[in-house]
């Protein structure tokens, strides 16, 4: 073959490539949509952890319509349309949400940011399927964020996709008790009104750290909206404990560490709640994070997390465990949604929803961002994770325990 005939040959087919790929696009713009909602705080002092989960989901949308869609029980294919609604991290606000959502032909739903929403959002659905006289919402709803323990179990409609926080915890203070031999107590900082972070300290760390051998020596307490932590760093220094955890977000987290340096607050060992994993916070208090180290199960350790991160950038949104929870909710439901035969049809709305509640509770287990996603009876995940330190304005996975 002449090389004028190769060339005439590729470029038919490229032609014939670029054809096919507009008439898979043309395919898809014309097939079902089928919606999924999101919903948390994009608004407030969290607002960071919404927009972050909004911008994975449309991310994950857009790479799940690009390969083809859905497949639904009628062989036809479907385009995921993601809303993301502001409940403003306010439990009335989310219940009032969560109807909107339910009154709509969203299949399913994804939030939300705080736990004290979850709980009362999980609280307005059927609590046993199939109980005619339950008058709950019948909607899916599949928690990214939210962490107090145990919230899935208020209803069979509830699913979450969030670290084992308690196992985390366990592993870090056996994996420092080893590799930081010389250090004997452990000081707490808690955000006091907020859900997680209050029970993160109280239930978890100071628990884990108490029975991997770590005397605690009490803990200084702000809430969510301070900005000031003069006192509370005060307390600290005075305590002059060997290990310093910080239970708190990015923005007072960050605070406490800009006064602990002013104040001269050195521990051998600061340990940060998992929500501060995530690049804001780096970019907000890098230097003075410098050290601090968290469990987290997402970490940019492999080309996949790497690709979710930056398809996730481009919607304007940070790749953290939070976010790329959702990004993984998105295949999840696609999984559930195709395993059942979902129609995604006017007639077919709530039909569709017992389909993928179904599909969902069967879940065993998953792919993740990580690896391995493992779900309990109890509609909860056991996900793997990393311990991640922030070096020089990065978080850099400084090990990965058995799991």
């Amino acid at each position: 073959m002449t090389q004028w005939n190769r060339n005439r040959l590729a470029r038919l087919a490229l032609a014939c490539g670029s054809l096919c790929m507009a008439d898979t696009a043309l395919a898809l713009e014309q097939a079902r949509v089928l919606k999924i909602a999101g919903f948390g705080a994009t608004s407030g002092t969290l607002r960071q952890f919404g927009i972050n989960s909004e911008a994975a989901m449309l991310a994950a949308a857009e790479q799940i319509n690009a390969a083809g869609g859905v497949t639904l029980g009628d062989g036809a294919k479907a385009r995921i349309a993601v809303e993301f609604l502001d409940d403003r991290c306010t439990p009335a606000e989310g219940i009032a949400v969560l109807r909107r959502i339910a009154a709509t032909d969203a299949l399913a739903a994804i939030g939300s940011t705080c736990s004290s929403v979850t709980e009362t959002v999980f609280g307005v659905l059927q609590k046993k399927v199939g109980n005619a006289a339950d008058s709950g919402l019948r909607i899916p709803v599949f928690t990214d964020v939210a962490m107090k323990l145990d919230l899935a179990r208020i209803s069979d409609w509830s699913f979450r996709n969030i670290p084992d926080e308690v196992g985390m915890y366990g592993a870090l203070f056996s994996w420092l008790k080893s590799s930081y031999p010389d250090a004997k107590t452990i000081y707490g900082g808690v955000e006091e009104d907020f859900v997680h972070s209050r029970q993160t300290w109280y239930e978890v760390m100071k628990e884990k750290a108490r029975a991997a051998g770590y005397a605690p020596m009490g803990e200084s307490k702000w809430l969510l909206n301070d900005t000031s932590f003069f006192v509370q760093v005060r307390e600290m220094k005075a305590a002059n404990a060997d290990v310093v955890a910080i239970s708190a977000h990015p923005a007072t987290a960050c605070g406490v560490l800009k006064e602990m340096q002013r104040q001269g607050v050195r521990p051998k060992i600061l340990i940060g709640l998992t929500s501060i994993s995530s690049p804001e916070a780096l970019e907000t208090c890098g230097k003075q994070a410098e050290g601090l180290i968290v469990p987290t199960s997402y970490a940019p350790i492999n080309a996949q997390a790497r690709a979710a991160a930056a398809a996730t950038a481009r919607f304007h949104g940070y790749a953290d465990l939070h976010s790329m929870a959702a990004w993984e909710n998105m295949f999840i439901l696609k999984r559930a949604i195709e395993s059942e035969g979902v129609l995604a049809t006017p007639d077919s709305i709530q039909s569709d929803r017992a389909r993928i509640r179904a599909g969902l509770a069967k879940l065993t287990q998953t792919e993740g961002l990580l690896g391995t996603l493992k779900r309990t009876p109890e509609r909860e995940s056991i996900k793997p994770f990393v311990f991640v330190q922030a070096k020089q304005a990065a978080w850099q996975v400084v090990h990965t325990p058995p799991q």
